[in-house]
């Protein structure tokens, strides 16, 4: 496997330079400038190397190299392969440039308070006394994950607190009800940026909020929450299979397995995070209940704080205006305090086992945190080669022909890139600004397109495998990374399909008592029909237990 995946590799840089050859022509002449103009600048080009890390991803199973081929491919094409050029845009501009950025700081340094946050809530014995706890009130498969739905959608502030927090919790409650760790990544990642993106009080709100001039971005956020049909429709999905305790796709190997034989991993563990659920016979479910809610009153208050609400501003325009990696920084930061004293105080751990605590919350951290540092990296060369000024253009070439049919064009545009870069904050600074610039705040087709854009982002976000969400959701469960991308791909794809089917008809009926109970009708029908006409459906008996 190791020599196959060497050769892809080594194939996909081959394909690189093999696939750029009209920009060869002029590395002679250029050769002598550290980052020349580029010929690939405003292209299709620029989307290239975020298809090649997709691609290497999917192919070899690898991540870290996949990504790190993507960004090379990027400086290459920046810098007309030139190799000081490439040097420096890859490394200076792109690794460095991303880690060095204050927001980006302040992620990673939430993402480490959160891992150093889960490994003091394990050895606290919380995490089990949970399990014990749940064992007694969730006794079927159906229980667990319903339970899983609804903390993920209770917790709705933020979505990489969202994935990490309800892996935390509920891992000890599913592995008990055998449901695989491929299913738990699923439920995790749809009951994240899909919740986050309906509620007015979230991170993705304030960032949503923030491209839209005059103060009416929350007023515009909110009257495009029922026209958000693909997050709408992934948690119906959600529901529909844990009732109908159905699983089509290769979901349903994993899940028959860890029915039949209660192997939650089958046969594919992920190591990360392994050997971290220590016992600790002292602990309660107040020792995890506790540390929870104190994060979600904090991140709440330091949210509101970032956005001036203590100088004089309303809780909506604190919230509208919140630096999301400042508030929930400093939340986590204040909760990890008050978290340690908790249990000194309860004497359930130790000052030296707390201390112990930190750097194995940090090592527990380190493979998302390096899989987004070279996911923010390789969006930063997709940037710099114009990738934005690009899908502009197109859009608004196509938007004067296709006016009842562009809130669908937005979303598959939306769904497109997001998936390519991965991000889906980054396809909402691409799209909304155009979306108003097209249509204005008065018009319903726009609000329409807004949450088309949003939509889109989140399900392209949703289903690339260099999403950061995308690779919390695996961390939070402890599942391996591309098991959970291609198990919950067949679903995503579904809720996609569907979605565009719903805004096809709200772009010729741009009204939203019709239009959103259209789109559940048709997604129930579907999933229906799929489940009906299933040649390889289990029997029902026994499926329950």
């Amino acid at each position: 496997m190791k020599n196959r995946g060497t050769f892809l590799l080594s194939a996909g840089l081959g394909i690189v330079a093999f696939s750029c050859l009209p920009g060869l022509c002029t590395f002679a002449a250029e050769a002598g400038e550290a980052i020349p103009d580029t010929p690939f600048y405003e292209t299709f080009w620029s989307l290239l190397p975020p298809v090649i890390a997709i691609a290497l991803a999917l192919i070899t199973k690898e991540a870290y190299s996949s990504l790190f081929v993507g960004i090379v491919a990027g400086g290459l094409l920046y810098s007309n392969f030139n190799f000081e050029g490439t040097l420096l845009h890859v490394f200076s501009d792109g690794i460095v440039s991303v880690i060095s950025d204050p927001y980006n700081v302040g992620i990673l340094v939430f993402l480490v308070v959160l891992g150093i946050m889960v490994m003091l809530m394990n050895r606290a014995g919380g995490s089990a006394a949970f399990g014990r706890w749940a064992s007694g009130h969730i006794r079927t498969r159906i229980g667990a994950q319903l339970a899983t739905i609804a903390l993920g959608i209770m917790i709705f502030i933020d979505d990489y607190f969202n994935c990490l927090t309800v892996g935390s919790v509920m891992r000890p409650v599913t592995d008990k009800s055998r449901v695989s760790r491929a299913k738990l990544a699923y439920l995790i990642d749809a009951t994240a940026a899909p919740v986050c993106i309906i509620a007015p009080v979230s991170s993705w709100a304030a960032a949503v909020a923030s491209y839209v001039d005059e103060g009416n971005g929350l007023r515009l956020f909110i009257q495009a929450i029922p026209f958000n049909f693909y997050a709408i429709l992934t948690i119906v999905t959600m529901l529909y299979l844990a009732f109908a305790n159905y699983d089509f796709g290769p979901m349903r190997k994993y899940e028959d397995i860890a029915r039949d034989t209660g192997d939650v991993f089958a046969g594919k563990k992920d190591e990360q995070g392994a050997g971290l659920e220590e016992v600790n016979p002292k602990g309660k479910v107040a020792d995890l209940v506790f540390p929870i809610l104190v994060l979600i009153v904090a991140c709440v208050i330091g949210m509101i704080y970032s956005g001036g609400f203590f100088d004089g501003e309303s809780f909506i325009n604190s919230f509208s205006n919140a630096d999301a990696s400042v508030g929930l920084m400093l939340g986590s930061a204040v909760t990890l305090v008050i978290t340690m004293i908790y249990y000194l105080a309860r004497r359930v751990l130790t000052f030296r086992e707390i201390t112990g605590c930190i750097p194995d919350g940090f090592k527990s951290m380190v493979p998302a945190i390096l899989i987004l540092v070279f996911a923010w990296s390789l969006k930063a060369m997709t940037d710099s080669l114009g990738a934005k000024q690009f899908v502009e253009t197109v859009v608004q070439n196509s938007a004067g022909s296709f006016r009842s049919f562009l809130p669908a064009i937005v979303f598959l545009i939306a769904c497109f890139l997001a998936f390519a870069t991965g991000t889906s904050w980054g396809t909402f600074g691409i799209l909304i600004p155009i979306t108003l610039g097209v249509f204005p705040l008065t018009d319903p087709l726009g609000v329409v397109c807004v949450s088309a854009c949003m939509a889109g982002a989140v399900c392209g976000d949703h289903c690339s495998p260099i999403s950061d969400t995308t690779i919390m959701a695996s961390a939070g469960a402890q599942c391996e990374h591309v098991t959970h991308v291609s198990t919950q791909l067949p679903y995503a794809i579904l809720a996609a399909a569907v979605s565009a089917v719903s805004y096809v008809f709200a772009g010729f009926v741009p009204k939203a008592y019709i239009a959103l109970p259209f789109a559940i009708v048709l997604m129930v029908m579907t999933l229906t029909a799929i489940r009906k006409f299933d040649p390889d459906k289990p029997e029902a008996a026994g499926s329950r237990k």
